[in-house]
């Protein structure tokens, strides 16, 4: 299937905008950054993870532990799909730490119930908190953001693209269909 765009809903100024107000409002909500943990949810939420840690970084002046997270095998849908795991690092014990997971776009919430599994067989974090750059609706499981980029409703037939400069070369986030 390809991507066929419809318009590009936020340019590279605006996505880097919303991950400076999100690592902010991740330090207010934690009083800081110690016994903070980012953890990127593949693909996508890797990148964004390791920017929002440079900035909470940057705020606090101290360095911010990123992990990445391969949720493949807590799918779902696996049986639907034919299944290619990645690598998941954490960097370190997680246990009582804070842990907040990043991903690219929130739609039914199956991904996050996915990443919770996972991220609970590494260890009890005190807390674990959702940072998402794009929130779209349409959700099936009772899953909400804590941190988010951008609201953006769509209809259950639009698809949101997110593109990275780590991965697509360039930062943008795209409404459109996907043709069959």
């Amino acid at each position: 299937m390809a991507f066929r765009e419809r318009s590009k809903i936020m340019e590279a100024s605006d996505v880097r905008r919303a991950i400076q107000r999100i690592s902010h409002e991740i330090v207010e909500r934690n009083k800081g950054a110690t016994d903070l943990v980012i953890v990127g949810i593949r693909t996508r939420g890797v990148p964004l993870s390791v920017r929002i840690a440079e900035a909470i970084s940057g705020i606090e002046g101290i360095e911010v532990p990123t992990g990445r997270l391969d949720i493949t095998l807590y799918r779902d849908d696996i049986h639907i799909r034919q299944p290619v795991v990645k690598e998941t690092h954490l960097p370190g014990d997680i246990s009582g730490k804070n842990v907040v997971m990043v991903d690219d776009v929130l739609y039914t919430g199956r991904s996050v119930r996915s990443a919770l599994d996972a991220i609970i067989d590494y260890g009890r974090p005190d807390t674990i908190q959702l940072a998402v750059l794009v929130d779209r609706g349409h959700r099936e499981l009772p899953i909400r953001a804590d941190y988010v980029g951008r609201n953006i409703p769509t209809s259950a037939g639009e698809k949101v693209r997110v593109a990275l400069k780590e991965v697509d070369g360039e930062d943008a986030v795209y409404i459109g269909y996907e043709d069959e």
